[in-house]
């Protein structure tokens, strides 16, 4: 069984700062493609940065520039560090990994969430 777990969230001030971590555990082969998306109260889940295996990242046009994807192979974890945050980036915050474990299938898992707050 395969779980990815995120911390981090939380309640900060326009312009602070938060970083994201998303463990992913359990019997897990490998992993491919890991990603951050997040959902606002009344709008859809939406893609904010993705980052391959071997490091290549990209980043949705609001907030390139603020904040970095970036993960660490060896822990099974990838991270969200985010500056200079504004009240729109007030959402759940959910970390996706493309993982091939005992299934022997490559599979989509997702977190379980985490509230960040944008707020002064």
């Amino acid at each position: 069984q395969v779980q990815l777990v995120e911390s981090g969230g939380g309640l900060v001030q326009p312009g602070g700062s938060l970083r994201l971590s998303c463990a992913a555990s359990g019997s897990i082969f490998s992993i491919d493609s890991m990603a951050w998306y997040r959902q606002a109260p009344g709008k859809e889940r939406e893609l904010v940065a993705t980052i391959t295996k071997g490091g290549n990242t990209n980043y949705v046009d609001s907030v390139k520039g603020r904040f970095t994807i970036s993960r660490d192979n060896a822990k099974n974890t990838v991270y969200l560090q985010m500056n200079g945050l504004q009240p729109a980036d007030t959402a759940v915050y959910y970390c996706r990994a493309r993982i091939y474990s005992t299934v022997n299938s490559w599979l989509p898992y997702w977190g379980q969430g985490t509230q960040v707050t944008v707020s002064s």
